[in-house]
C-alpha cells in the first residue's frame, strides 16, 4: 500500500482538499480526481502543450507537475475561462475565427494565450507565434489561432 499525502489547492476559485499518492501527476489529479477533463494529456513529456494550465499566474504543463507540488497553490484550467452560455473573450475569438478543428490542443492553446494576453501586449503576429510555439497543433496550421489571439490583443489595446 502506498502512503498518501494531503493536498489543499484552489482550482478555478474553488478550494479542494484530497489525499493523493506522492507520484500522482497534476494532470491526472485534475482529470480523474476533480473531473476537470479539459486538461488534455497528449505526450506526457511536456512537449505538446495540451495539458497547459495556469499555476499562481504562470502557464505550466500539468503533466510535468505532481499533485503534491500544487499544494497551497492557485490553479486555473480551461473550465475556469467561461461557460457554454458565456464564453470568455478569447474563447469567443477562437469560435469566431475558426481557431480549432479537432479541439485536442485547444484547452492548452487557450490557457497559454490567456497567460500571454495577461502579461504581454502581443503587438505582432511574430510575438503571438513565439508565445504559442510550445503548443503543438496537428490540424489548424496555426493561422486562425494567431488571428483569434490577435483579435483579443487588439481589443484590449484599443480599450486602454
Amino acid at each position: 500500500m502506498t502512503a498518501t499525502l494531503r493536498v489543499k489547492l484552489t482550482v478555478n476559485g474553488v478550494a479542494h482538499e484530497a489525499a493523493v499518492e506522492p507520484r500522482l501527476l497534476l494532470s491526472d489529479f485534475l482529470r480523474h480526481t476533480l473531473g476537470l477533463t479539459g486538461t488534455h494529456v497528449g505526450c506526457e513529456h511536456g512537449v505538446c502543450g495540451a495539458c497547459t494550465i495556469i499555476v499562481d499566474g504562470d502557464s505550466m504543463r500539468a503533466c510535468l507537475m505532481l499533485a503534491v507540488q500544487a499544494d497551497g497553490r492557485a490553479i486555473e484550467t480551461v473550465e475556469g475561462l467561461g461557460t457554454i452560455g458565456k464564453l470568455s473573450p478569447l474563447q469567443e475569438a477562437f469560435r469566431e475565427h475558426h481557431a480549432l478543428q479537432c479541439g485536442f490542443c485547444t484547452p492548452g492553446m487557450l490557457m497559454t494565450a490567456t497567460d500571454l494576453l495577461r502579461k504581454y501586449p502581443l503587438a505582432s503576429d511574430n510575438e503571438i507565434r513565439r508565445g504559442l510555439s510550445g503548443n503543438l497543433c496537428r490540424c489548424t496550421g496555426y493561422e486562425n489561432i494567431v488571428n483569434a489571439v490577435r483579435a483579443v490583443a487588439a481589443k484590449r489595446s484599443a480599450a486602454t
